[in-house]
């Protein structure tokens, strides 16, 4: 069978998994695991083996780039703190522990192989978590378990070359601290000025259809260079992506914007698609190759069930003591937004607060900036206190509306599934590593294992637990305080324009309350329709910087954010077609 057409029944499989996966109740991951499971099985398709740089280096980066793209920033900073927890520590407690279990398990294998198996199945992965995504579960699980996966495979992969180099060569604690710092700050460093070249570059393309076409090569433009350096490629891809998907509302286009989502979209779908294809092919190949090394299939099954359920028992411990430290910072949160409350009262009235040990908080916020306490103070001052008391105040607001639950706790435990960079990252052990096959083989079916028991039973789970359908994206009431700041921006904007053309269109703005009303339709037939498309150009304009801001202070969900952005987007490009 030739490469055209495997690739031509790759994508109708693909296509038709994805249809057919929600009339049969099943997630599409999970269904085409088993698809390529059974086409492996038949006569047609041969022996598969996936070389671990295709997944590696040819799926992942693009992969983890796109789903960073969307990454809600502000949430995500509002998290880190358990998202870097789950991302090192975790991943680093997972490790050893697992080594220490593998090395019980099996005769003679070396403790730093043991150490190796439990890196390359201790980080959750990123691809998988699309089956976290669509049981509906609340925004906030979605962001802590993306923000992980998105970042763990640095500490993992970091942590499997030294155990491996460990097992013939001794190397010291520095020396796997100082491999993984710079992998994390060298990929950070180079992801940066690939995300701030990409928006450049791109700012100076008029033609939409070209410069989408350069966004499919800035992952591995980040990825290459920081693989070169030692550093994580997979770190400088993600980090590429959030620097492009925060700055692209300033620098890009609306057309650039909603062109590269939807081209993205659909690249996200077939790349993340074939990995799971790809697993399910692959496994009779390395059952085989376990076999014809003289192990045994049952016994890597009873490892891999033994090492999925040690990983599975620490991420629960991990968990239950940050879901109690949190609920313990949210029992502080009222006396702190209480001081923070008086504080913006004052910087209200012109004069900025005293920082004492209750404004603690506020004071890390702000960079312990000592208050200027003089007649001389000036207004930039008071404006970068006031944002930073707002910032702080919208984050308290969003950590006590989305406080996590021990239900929200059970997901987080359950929803850490392993996927294709487990598969990946095993294949890539030596060949002279012992038990090599083996191994392999029990990393693949801790993957497997994870997805098709955990990820069938997601939605199934939430539900039972009452967590689905929290859609904070959905809430009308802030909804409409959204569209009424953007409106005010707007009316404020008016205020440039003769008297005419203002008061016309603001009869009209006033009334805009859907997103789906037309704001400026009754003016057409007073203005002429060139002079009116400008105005409403301007505008939008206008309300795009207020709901950049907003965006910035974290008043509103990033998800309705996206929405409103979206809108004007929309808005915009059929003004323009019209032009």
């Amino acid at each position: 069978m030739t490469l055209g057409i495997v690739a031509i029944v790759a994508v109708v499989v693909v296509v038709a998994a994805t249809a057919l996966a929600p009339r049969v109740g099943v997630a599409a991951p999970l269904l085409l695991v088993v698809l390529g499971f059974a086409a492996s099985m038949t006569p047609f398709v041969g022996p598969v083996t996936v070389p671990p740089e295709l997944i590696l280096s040819g799926i992942l980066p693009p992969l983890l780039y796109s789903a960073a793209v969307s990454t809600p920033v502000m949430e995500v900073r509002r998290d880190f703190r358990i998202i870097s927890l789950f991302s090192v520590v975790l991943v680093v407690v997972s490790a050893v522990v697992v080594g220490v279990v593998a090395k019980a398990l099996i005769p003679g294998l070396p403790f730093g192989v043991g150490v190796a198996l439990g890196a390359v199945i201790s980080p959750t992965d990123a691809v998988a978590t699309s089956i976290v995504r669509k049981a509906g579960v609340s925004s906030r699980l979605v962001t802590v378990l993306d923000g992980e996966s998105m970042l763990n495979d640095a500490s993992a992969l970091v942590l499997l070359r030294s155990a491996v180099a460990a097992v013939g060569v001794g190397i010291s604690v520095w020396q796997v601290a100082g491999q993984f710092v710079w992998a994390v700050v060298g990929a950070v460093v180079i992801g940066y000025a690939v995300g701030k070249l990409n928006l450049l570059v791109r700012s100076k393309i008029t033609d939409t259809n070209a410069g989408v076409a350069l966004s499919l090569v800035v992952p591995f433009v980040a990825y290459i260079p920081a693989e070169q350096l030692g550093a994580s490629g997979l770190v400088a891809a993600v980090t590429a992506g959030v620097i492009t998907g925060y700055g692209a509302p300033h620098r890009l286009g609306a057309g650039d914007r909603i062109t590269e989502r939807t081209v993205w979209r659909t690249i996200e779908l077939l790349l993340e698609s074939s990995v799971f294809l790809l697993i399910g092919l692959e496994l009779p190949a390395l059952a085989r190759d376990l076999t014809r090394n003289g192990g045994s299939i049952a016994s890597a099954l009873g490892i891999g069930v033994v090492a999925a359920s040690v990983v599975v028992a620490i991420r629960a411990a991990f968990v239950a003591w940050s879901v109690w430290a949190l609920a313990r910072r949210n029992g502080r949160q009222p006396e702190v937004r209480e001081k923070l409350a008086e504080m913006s009262d004052k910087l209200d009235q012109g004069v900025v607060p005293e920082v004492g040990r209750p404004e603690r908080n506020a004071r890390r916020l702000v960079k312990r900036r000592s208050p200027a306490k003089t007649e001389e103070q000036t207004q930039t001052q008071l404006t970068r206190w006031r944002q930073a008391v707002d910032a702080r105040i919208a984050d308290l607001d969003y950590l006590a509306a989305e406080q996590f639950s021990w239900r929200d706790g059970v997901i987080l435990v359950w929803a850490g599934m392993r996927g294709a960079i487990t598969v990946a990252a095993a294949q890539t052990l030596p060949e002279n590593t012992p038990e090599r096959s083996l191994i392999v083989l029990v990393a693949t079916l801790v993957a497997v294992g994870t997805l098709l028991t955990q990820g069938s039973s997601l939605s199934w789970l939430s539900g039972r637990l009452g967590l689905t359908g929290r859609d904070s994206a959905g809430d009308e009431a802030t909804w409409i305080a959204l569209q009424n700041e953007l409106k005010l921006a707007a009316l404020a904007r008016l205020d440039a324009y003769p008297e005419k053309i203002a008061e016309t269109v603001r009869d009209r703005l006033t009334q805009r309350t859907q997103p789906e009303d037309d704001p400026y339709g009754g003016a057409v037939q007073r203005v002429q329709m060139q002079q009116f498309r400008s105005l409403r150009l301007d505008l939008i304009s206008t309300e795009r910087d207020e709901l950049l801001a907003l965006r910035t202070s974290g008043s509103y969900p990033s998800a309705m954010l996206d929405a409103a952005l979206t809108q004007l987007d929309a808005e915009q490009i059929g003004i323009e077609l019209r032009r």
